[in-house]
């Protein structure tokens, strides 16, 4: 009943009373072309490889005992203060010299200088990656460098909806700037509800194409799940990216599982000059949607073809504390997978531009210093898994379901 008091269905009333943080419902057209996507049935996006997203029932139980066992919780989190990179400022007001360089700020966001273009992946300046600025995963160490000092950016990539790759303050402060948004199908409506302005906006399925300023951008398939709210539809897409400029070619793969699919990107794609992989906030109580180290060297080869000769820049950890296993671990472990893979990896400190073709890369193992002590686990099986042979499909290490997604949100929903 509206009544005359009530000039709004009751559904768009309630809808208008949820914080702006859980973003807005896809609708309309938006909501059209959704439905019409290839990768959308039965009402939800559908994963390139069936994918487990939560413990339940009693794994759901174990799962809570570890993760709040007091000396687990120790060694979550660093023993002292993050050291960030001191002259990112000073360092990035120098163009990069091989025209490609990238800057981790921590996470998953990442500054990239490609070919005289600046894009900014999965930008997260807020304290917290939660709906509320009083409860969720706070930072562990600050920004490396304040937002605004940072320079105009040509465009914003964004992976997926999550609250720790997909930041409302930050959208917010971007939004003023001009800049271009390109972001899987439905996360448009978040950045519209926020801000952002339609024109300013490229929406791409997975496979689609779009230009900005003389670089290729294209959405490709990733192994996750998506959702802000409280009934997590799966109305908005995943995705990782590939981006083409005229001489270099980069690749972010947003938050993922391991799927066989990483080696037709790169066939199609590459090859590329630099991945950025995520390789942190992995479990066994969600072996589908993260990947741990090993899965991530394996990811980042199989992106290369045969003949590997980029760069891996580990990405997702150091800055939230999302899953069980200890800071440092998915440091150490991708230590561990290149060595046994002979790949070439970039170990900046947050903040520490470096260019990705050039003979030296930042290699201090910088975390050991602040680090918990304790031993660290996993190691043999991430190993074990890059000497399996690539066509084998999903390694053992991590798991590898093949039950489908049910868009239920994480244990740690912001991950």
């Amino acid at each position: 009943m509206t009544g005359a008091g009530f000039p709004h269905p009751l559904r768009s009333r309630l809808r208008s009373l949820r914080p702006p943080a859980f973003g807005a419902d896809p609708a309309g057209a938006r909501l059209q072309r959704i439905r019409s996507s290839p990768n959308f049935v039965n009402g939800t996006f559908q994963n390139p490889v069936g994918a487990r997203t939560r413990p339940s029932g009693a794994s759901m139980l174990e799962f809570a005992r570890i993760y709040f066992r007091k000396e687990a919780r120790a060694r979550r989190t660093p023993m002292g203060r993050v050291p960030l990179h001191p002259g990112t400022l000073t360092d990035l007001a120098q163009p990069p010299a091989s025209g490609l360089r990238l800057t981790w700020m921590g996470h998953s966001s990442v500054l990239a200088e490609i070919d005289g273009r600046r894009i900014l992946f999965d930008p997260v300046w807020g304290e917290r990656c939660s709906p509320f600025s009083f409860a969720g995963p706070r930072r562990l160490h600050p920004v490396p460098a304040p937002l605004a000092d940072l320079g105009p950016v040509d465009v914003v990539v964004i992976s997926h909806d999550h609250y720790d790759h997909l930041d409302l303050p930050t959208v917010r402060a971007l939004a003023a700037t001009g800049t271009v948004f390109a972001v899987p199908l439905g996360v448009g409506a978040h950045l519209e509800r926020w801000g952002v302005s339609p024109a300013r906006l490229r929406e791409l399925d997975w496979n689609e194409t779009t230009e900005v300023s003389g670089l290729t951008l294209t959405a490709t398939p990733a192994r996750h799940f998506c959702g802000r709210g409280l009934r997590n539809q799966q109305h908005t897409l995943w995705a990782s990216w590939a981006v083409a400029g005229p001489v270099h070619r980069i690749y972010h793969s947003g938050d993922t599982g391991y799927f066989p699919g990483f080696r037709d990107i790169g066939a199609q794609h590459g090859p590329f000059d630099a991945t950025m992989i995520q390789i942190g906030a992995y479990s066994e109580y969600w072996p589908d949607i993260h990947m741990t180290p090993a899965e991530g060297m394996r990811a980042h080869l199989d992106l290369q073809g045969p003949e590997p000769s980029g760069v891996m820049l580990p990405i997702h950890w150091g800055t939230f504390n999302l899953a069980p296993h200890p800071w440092s671990e998915p440091a150490e472990g991708t230590v561990t997978a290149a060595a046994v893979a002979g790949a070439r990896i970039a170990l900046p400190r947050p903040g520490e531009p470096f260019e990705p073709t050039s003979a030296t890369l930042p290699a201090e193992p910088w975390w050991r210093a602040v680090a918990a002590p304790g031993r660290r686990t996993g190691d043999d099986d991430r190993a074990d898994a890059l000497t399996r042979s690539p066509g084998t499909g999903v390694p053992s290490a991590g798991g590898g379901g093949k039950g489908e997604s049910t868009g239920s949100p994480e244990v740690a929903p912001t991950a």
